[in-house]
């Protein structure tokens, strides 16, 4: 009677290497359960990338907003003399508007000032209201996101007074644009109420370049991510 051939055996079926992230680099915790719920694996799929870098597009509709909350904070105006309750004496930007321009942000916005006394209920002196056109490199320093080279001027105005208010605004946007983009990134991806069973950390996060195309603002960013 033939003895049974005897079976080959198996060999543990291998899987191909996956592709290592290059720039978002995320920590072992050796904790962590070898089976993670559906949220987690929607976690980590927002970081799987074999990509160089990560680049984060902030639309101009959304970089409108950060400008709102950062520079035109008084009823959505930006003064640059006096306040609301001056009726004589006032200076200010409102209904900003951002686009592209030859890698640059243009932002378009309207002006209105007075220079003038209050005689007997009527303002007497210097007063105009048009559009100014602002100019500036975006940047990114220390965990901001800033404005630099800041220039502007009207394009349809000219005078002495036009000058000086150009010369202020370049000076007031350059210096009150401050978005704290590395920590509202990390306050989003900490947010205890997404995943309550991983807490995560955040660390290094940097910019390595940033840039203006047609409808965003573009930063490549890198960050370690830790999953407690």
């Amino acid at each position: 009677m033939a003895e049974p051939t005897p079976a080959h055996p198996q060999l543990p079926a291998t899987e191909p290497d996956a592709p290592t992230p290059k720039t978002l680099r995320q920590a072992h915790n050796e904790d962590l359960p070898l089976r993670f719920p559906v949220q987690f694996l929607l976690f980590a799929a927002l970081f799987a990338t074999s990509a160089s870098a990560v680049e984060l597009h902030i639309q101009f509709g959304a970089l409108e907003r950060m400008l709102s909350e950062t520079v035109f904070t008084q009823d959505g105006r930006k003064y640059i003399k006096g306040t609301k309750a001056d009726k004589c004496n006032f200076a200010y930007l409102e209904k900003p508007h951002i686009e592209g321009a030859d890698g640059r942000l243009r932002i378009r916005a309207r002006f209105t000032g007075e220079s003038a006394l209050d005689m007997f209920g009527k303002c007497v002196g210097l007063g105009d209201a048009f559009e100014i056109v602002i100019l500036a490199t975006p940047q990114y320093k220390d965990g901001f996101v800033i404005l630099g080279g800041v220039s502007a001027s009207s394009p349809n105005k000219s005078g002495y007074y036009i000058r000086r208010v150009c010369t202020a605004m370049s000076a007031s946007i350059g210096r009150d644009f401050k978005y704290p983009l590395a920590a509202e990134f990390q306050k989003a991806i900490e947010n205890p109420e997404l995943l309550t069973a991983y807490p995560r950390s955040i660390k290094d996060f940097r910019s390595t370049d940033i840039r203006v195309s047609q409808d965003a603002l573009i930063l490549v960013i890198d960050f370690q991510v830790t999953v407690k």
